[in-house]
């Protein structure tokens, strides 16, 4: 029996759209399908407590808010399809409508992720982190930066500081040049150091993680920095990438995070931010497993650790706990 929230727990906001998956050409390697199969995972998982969560729906981006952080030029290019064959090979995708529909919604939903956890204190998307993305140009199945327009919004909308904490396995390099001279943005990157991509930006503070870092030196080496950047930036906003390419099995990482680890990770991160007094927007970030099932479990230890950081703030008992 799941616990009701009751008047002093108000829902967890979390952003789906069913249009965050479309269809790819067989055996493409980007797992598209673990947004629809995150979504249903996680109406399970919630089957017997569907009041905890508020599921928001949100619109595709503005022309303006990809131009707030990509130049005019590209996003001409990737909304008529006009992108050349090299521009395509770089992005990973072969140009096409849907995509053009899917990724201008998937940033949607990270600008609506931001603005549902400057309003209530803490949202999960079940996608986004799209942050290989650079101002004029895809890169690694990153086709418009969507981090880098919600933190550019949210300084519009009046936000003073913003820290990005990326703790996807790949450098956030996109993000990271994107705001390289905006002192109002503190970009964080863990990840793993002999890995893409190969030419690496300057965060305001990388961390590059040596190859086979497993759960308790991961964890170490993210308390003691997250610490010391929180005290340093004292942010108002904290946009984090939750990527789940550290894990062992990942395909594409050079970690070993468990799945144990990828919760206590999220739960940190999200903990240790609330009670600095910062709102905190979670997007999925990346995850390549061929098997879908097992990605999106992974993915969901966002979520869950979110809903039960998010409950015991509000004085109720957690609903999941770490995986066994």
């Amino acid at each position: 029996m799941c616990p009701v929230a009751d008047a002093h727990c108000p829902p967890l906001a979390l952003i789906h759209h069913p249009g965050y998956r479309i269809a790819l050409p067989e055996k493409h390697p980007f797992p598209m399908d673990k947004f629809s199969v995150l979504k249903r995972l996680l109406d399970r998982q919630l089957a017997d407590c569907a009041s905890a969560v508020d599921w928001v729906t949100p619109e595709p981006a503005e022309e303006d808010d990809l131009l707030s952080v990509h130049t005019r030029r590209y996003v001409h290019e990737f909304l008529t399809g006009t992108l050349s064959a090299q521009a395509q090979r770089r992005s990973g995708f072969v140009w096409s409508e849907a995509l053009r529909e899917r990724s201008v919604l998937a940033v949607g939903g990270t600008l609506t992720t931001v603005r549902e956890a400057l309003k209530r204190g803490l949202a999960c998307n079940t996608a986004g982190g799209t942050h290989h993305a650079h101002p004029e140009a895809a890169s690694g199945y990153c086709l418009l930066n969507d981090i880098g327009v919600a933190a550019h919004q949210a300084l519009e909308d009046g936000v003073k500081r913003v820290l990005i904490v990326d703790l996807d396995v790949h450098q956030g390099d996109g993000t990271a040049l994107i705001f390289a001279d905006e002192p109002r943005v503190f970009t964080l990157s863990l990840h793993a150091e002999s890995n893409f991509p190969a030419r690496k930006q300057q965060s305001d503070l990388d961390v590059p993680l040596p190859r086979g870092m497993g759960d308790a030196d991961y964890l170490a080496v993210l308390e003691r920095t997250l610490t010391e950047v929180l005290t340093r930036v004292r942010p108002q906003l904290v946009i984090f990438d939750a990527g789940v390419d550290p894990h062992a099995a990942d395909r594409l990482g050079h970690l070993e995070l468990s799945d144990s680890g990828l919760y206590h990770r999220e739960r940190h991160v999200i903990q240790r931010c609330r009670a600095a007094g910062a709102a905190v927007a979670c997007v999925i970030g990346g995850g390549y497993d061929r098997d879908i099932e097992a990605l999106a479990w992974r993915h969901s230890q966002l979520h869950r650790a979110a809903l039960d950081v998010w409950r015991e703030a509000h004085g109720q008992p957690a609903l999941f706990g770490p995986p066994g």
